[in-house]
């Protein structure tokens, strides 16, 4: 266990930061779903610019790898217009 006052703070710092990560990743993860499981082309145009600004911010943060963000943002890019 954590003798130090410095040591005990990181522990306290980062469980914080990993309940915010797991919240904004599950968040991006249910974004994403939600689009995919949509069959109306109307409805996923207005919903991909929302999904798109979740996954740049999620990648921003290094949740994600950028490149998983850009890989993800293609692929659902190509399914609305395949729609």
């Amino acid at each position: 266990m954590a003798n130090h006052k410095s040591a005990k703070k990181r522990i306290r710092q980062s469980e914080t930061r990993r309940l915010r990560n797991r919240y904004k990743k599950v968040t991006m993860r249910n974004m994403v779903r939600k689009l995919r499981s949509t069959s109306d082309k109307k409805e996923a145009e207005e919903m991909l610019p929302g999904v798109i600004s979740m996954i740049d911010s999620v990648a921003k943060s290094h949740i994600i790898h950028k490149n998983n963000a850009a890989n993800l943002k293609g692929k659902l890019t190509k399914y609305v217009n395949s729609l």
